[in-house]
């Protein structure tokens, strides 16, 4: 079950474009941010970390709304309660596919980000490390939350308010420099990654009931 409900919300996000609207909204605010700014390389180069991290992050945002509301609304988690499958193997299915359907294009497509910031090749490296740390986190925080808005009206909006201050850190660490970001970064990476099925187990008993 666990292979298959990967597959399937993998499959579903390529078919139905939830995997490449963030990575053409970021690649987007990628390309406005140097007309914004202007050409000076030196403040690209020095802003450049915040950018790539600030796009990632409101990427990330897009698909949340996506993850559990239409298989609620359809009763699909009710047939996997049925059947024996606890929520919280669910979540964590849920949360490994909205990582691989985001977390590895927002990877590949860092490089022709950093191209147009001007970024040099150190930069770019720390970037990418610092994004494979961290999208997981976001991953994680983004199933957390979209299960426990499943259930709301108006949902769109409240994702938004209530991911935003929780991905701080993982803001705060990716966008900051040398090796104790990094391991900040990974540690709350892996907080939010061990946490979330979890909260989000939880969250879809809730809604269920």
């Amino acid at each position: 079950m666990f292979t298959a409900l990967i597959q399937r919300d993998v499959t579903r996000a390529f078919a139905q474009g939830g995997a490449w609207l963030p990575l053409v909204f970021y690649l987007l605010v990628a390309t406005l941010f140097p007309f914004a700014i202007g050409p000076d390389a030196a403040l690209l180069a020095r802003v450049g970390g915040g950018i790539v991290w600030t796009a990632a992050l409101l990427a990330a945002l897009l698909p949340v709304e996506r993850l559990i509301r239409p298989d609620l609304a359809s009763g699909m988690l009710d047939q996997l309660a049925v059947r024996g499958h606890s929520e919280e193997a669910v979540a964590a299915a849920k949360m490994l596919a909205h990582w691989l359907s985001f977390g590895p294009p927002l990877l590949i497509a860092t490089l022709p980000a950093a191209a147009l910031l001007d970024l040099d090749g150190a930069t770019v490296l720390r970037l990418e490390i610092g994004l494979a740390l961290g999208t997981p986190g976001l991953a994680a925080l983004g199933l957390a939350v979209a299960a426990l808005t499943a259930g709301l009206r108006g949902a769109g909006a409240l994702i938004g308010l209530v991911m935003l201050p929780l991905a701080l850190p993982l803001l705060i660490f990716g966008a900051g420099t040398g090796p104790g970001a990094l391991k900040l970064l990974a540690a709350t990476s892996l907080l939010f990654v061990a946490g979330a099925p979890f909260a989000a187990g939880a969250a879809l008993r809730a809604a269920r009931s």
